[in-house]
């Protein structure tokens, strides 16, 4: 996991993608070839040697010829089924109907039942990669990357979070054990992730107090990162984006959310003491307890208060023990000393 993996963790989340949900990604192969080739591949219905993406749009014309009719355009990161070669010509399966919007974790990619008839046509044989093409997940990874960082630009191409997205899914798909696979992995989940993430912050479910009370993040594909790779850092990174799930909108001035708050990430940095976001999660904590210590004497409960500020000085002290170089065990040290010195960290710290 090595390779390739420069900036991977301290990239630029996704939050400015304006996204309304990923469309149905590419279905490809009908319910009744489906049934006979579920020996070789439930997800197709072909063999995984024929399956193929594109790193780049590609058009489908009825015939191997220039100037015949186009049947439809195949875009970045969607799949194709190779059926034949034809000198610089490949006749494909793909099915390109991107318009339908259901959410791919509400149904698989490859559905059976329902699944849209691919188009059956001609594209020029450039651009596409299978899991037979040499250094393909190294390709597929690097494209995908690319993607990626200009998705998270002020004014991103269209349609360049959703192509990373798939096109990082190819790389775990078609090359399961390449060093690449886990982070990809991850990476196609995490930016579906912060895609879907936005998409509900804009709703006004996202102020209520409850998470319960808000759509929740498709969880299906991080849950997959967490069981396929356990123990590793990817899947220390997905049991982080999880917790948004749990976490409140607005707390509403109650101390209920930053109590629930604080304990989750408190067992999320004891649980993946090695994570990268481990020293994130327990400063989390520790601002959270912070907070606690003046919501606990607005409602008159000193014991409450002075146990809180406790726990404020035993987090930082933790942090700064643990994750001395992080800046994170800085930030809570300050924190302490604001507690200490009796400077509310949440609300007027006018006096």
């Amino acid at each position: 996991m090595k390779t390739m993996r420069a900036g991977s963790w301290g990239r630029p989340t996704l939050v400015r993608v304006a996204a309304a949900g990923l469309g149905l990604l590419i279905a490809l192969g009908s319910a009744a070839q489906a049934q006979k080739n579920k020996g070789k591949d439930t997800l197709s219905g072909y063999d995984r040697s024929a399956r193929a993406t594109m790193v780049h749009p590609a058009i489908v014309y009825v015939s191997a010829d220039d100037n015949a009719a186009h049947v439809a355009e195949v875009g970045t990161g969607h799949e194709v089924v190779v059926m034949e070669r034809n000198g610089s010509w490949v006749r494909v399966f793909a099915n390109t109907d991107a318009g339908d919007e259901q959410g791919e974790g509400d149904k698989p990619e490859f559905a059976e039942d329902d699944a849209p008839t691919p188009e059956s046509g001609w594209i020029k044989d450039k651009g596409i990669v299978t899991p037979a093409t040499p250094n393909g997940d190294a390709i597929l990874y690097g494209m995908a990357a690319s993607l990626e960082a200009q998705a998270a630009q002020p004014h991103p191409p269209k349609d360049a979070a959703e192509e990373a997205h798939m096109l990082y899914r190819r790389v775990a798909d078609y090359y399961p054990k390449s060093p690449l696979a886990a982070e990809a992995a991850y990476r196609s989940a995490d930016v579906r992730w912060q895609i879907d993430k936005a998409d509900i912050s804009t709703l006004p479910s996202a102020k209520e107090q409850e998470a319960y009370l808000r759509p929740q993040i498709y969880e299906g594909a991080m849950d997959k990162v967490m069981k396929l790779y356990p123990g590793t850092m990817e899947a220390a990174l997905a049991a982080w984006d999880l917790l948004d799930n749990k976490l409140c909108g607005d707390w509403q001035g109650l101390p209920k959310c930053p109590e629930l708050e604080a304990g989750l990430y408190e067992k999320y940095a004891d649980h993946y003491p090695d994570s990268p976001k481990a020293a994130e999660a327990l400063y989390n904590a520790t601002y959270r307890e912070g907070v606690l210590v003046e919501m606990y004497v607005v409602q008159d409960d000193k014991k409450r208060s002075e146990q809180a500020a406790a726990n404020v000085q035993g987090l930082a002290g933790e942090m700064k023990q643990r994750y001395p170089q992080s800046d994170y065990a800085a930030r809570a040290e300050s924190i302490a000393y604001r507690v200490q010195q009796n400077i509310p960290v949440y609300g007027n710290d006018r006096e």
